[in-house]
């Protein structure tokens, strides 16, 4: 008789002790193995792991002629609502805040170079979201994952990736013009450039050494250094700020001054990029929850994504809020990671981080103030993080090779995504052809391939 309730005594001291309590029950504590305190932890140390993009995404689209003290605000309440949204709909301890690399396409290849007004370009994006939204919602969403090629994915992220660098390092004057050779190294008699090569050698060091908050302490450490190092016109690298708190600014400037006329007027010029901040979202989101939800063991038995379509419709509403706000692009962040590390089990974690970004609500003189040579090195490590994707291709195989390559090289080169895009598609569909799988090649690459010659087109008629 003993040895009959033995099991069944084992069993009851191995089943998980009912949820009890407001919190357990709406986050499921309990069944995930978890509390209130390690939440709070995990999504300070997220918080921690992101806040950088208070000051890098302002930093990067105020050159697109938008006020970067709105900016600070609208990137915060963006992260803000997204992540409010992450935890309470999808339950997952994913942080959501304004996507780095889709603010560089915005600000320097829609603005800057095709000239649209940011105005369009957030009209823009808030359409993106819209469709992102309703592939979410809908079965389409598995079919694109299956019909884009590997090759093409990883080609447009690893050229946004070096897009980024080269942008962070020449907007910094560590890369500048030369007549002779194009770009060149700014003179190392410069103590800006001074201060971004002594940045782009300890920023590394302190993410490899694993040392906590590494890419905000590294802006905040060149920042401070930034305040005795002589600039342009007798100034400071960085000025002083007119105060260290202040009331929270609504994003005045910004609020609601999309144009959607813009962009159905110019609808054919729009629809490549379209196309990539989709593509970006879509995929960036894909893998931030495969890898996220990984690493928390939060996978169901057959490996599928708890509560996916909610994830994925986060992303996509948040997409639309942004650019209400004034921002681009809004996902969730791979940073994640950090608070998973931590404990992180739930959406509580991401009503933590979403707390810690009303508090930089009240500190934005601060953010403001920050120099692009305190940015650079974070850019340079974001920009590296999305290349990653390279080592997963056999670059052997001129099939995967030719696309990502010209992709990569033609971006940077022309300074241009659009252009490393289209020849990377043309490339791909040309070598499939040739080595005789035309049969495999995805309806959504022809239709890609024909947007892009109807792209060059009307671009060559414009210009």
């Amino acid at each position: 008789m003993d040895e009959m309730t033995k099991p069944q005594e084992a069993s009851a001291e191995a089943a998980p002790p009912a949820a009890s309590g407001l919190l357990d029950r709406t986050f499921g504590l309990t069944e995930r193995g978890t509390s209130v305190g390690r939440e709070v932890m995990a999504g300070a140390t997220t918080f921690a792991a992101m806040a950088y993009i208070i000051a890098v995404n302002p930093a990067i689209m105020s050159n697109a002629g938008m006020d970067r003290a709105d900016l600070v605000s609208a990137t915060a309440l963006a992260a803000i609502v997204g992540s409010v949204m992450m935890g309470l709909w999808a339950n997952l301890p994913l942080a959501v805040a304004p996507a780095m690399g889709s603010n560089v396409i915005f600000t320097y290849v829609i603005v800057k170079q095709m000239g649209m007004p940011w105005q369009g370009a957030l009209a823009m994006v808030a359409f993106t979201g819209v469709l992102f939204l309703i592939l979410s919602l809908s079965k389409l969403r598995e079919k694109v994952a299956k019909d884009v090629p590997e090759a093409l994915k990883i080609g447009i992220q690893a050229a946004v990736g070096t897009l980024i660098v080269f942008i962070a390092l020449r907007g910094a004057g560590f890369v500048v013009q030369n007549p002779s050779t194009y770009i060149a190294m700014g003179s190392l008699r410069s103590p800006p450039v001074l201060l971004t090569l002594f940045g782009l050698l300890l920023t590394p060091v302190l993410v490899a050494r694993r040392v906590p908050a590494a890419l905000i302490l590294s802006i905040a450490l060149l920042t401070v250094i930034g305040f005795f190092v002589p600039g342009v016109n007798g100034k400071m690298v960085t000025s002083v700020p007119s105060a260290i708190m202040a009331w929270p600014r609504w994003p005045t400037s910004t609020f609601m001054a999309l144009d959607i006329g813009y962009l159905f007027s110019h609808f054919v010029v729009a629809l490549p990029l379209l196309f990539y901040f989709l593509c970006a979202e879509f995929f960036s989101t894909l893998g931030t929850l495969i890898g996220v939800t990984g690493a928390a063991n939060l996978r169901k038995p057959d490996g599928s994504i708890p509560n996916a379509t909610a994830a994925f419709a986060t992303d996509a509403t948040a997409s639309i809020v942004g650019p209400l706000l004034g921002t681009s692009v809004v996902t969730a962040y791979i940073e994640s990671i950090t608070g998973v590390q931590a404990g992180g089990r739930t959406g509580l974690t991401s009503l933590t981080v979403a707390g810690f970004f009303c508090l930089a609500l009240f500190f934005w003189p601060i953010f403001v103030i920050i120099p692009p040579q305190a940015t650079v090195p974070a850019l340079v490590l974001v920009g590296v993080l999305m290349m990653q994707g390279l080592a997963r291709i056999d670059m052997t195989d001129l099939g995967n090779a030719v696309p990502i390559v010209l992709t990569l090289l033609v971006t940077v080169l022309t300074n241009n995504l659009i252009n490393g895009m289209a020849l990377g598609t043309l490339s791909y569909i040309a070598l499939e052809m040739a080595v005789g799988r035309r049969t495999q090649i995805p309806a959504m690459v022809w239709g890609l391939g024909v947007v892009f010659i109807a792209y060059a087109i009307v671009i060559a008629q414009i210009f």
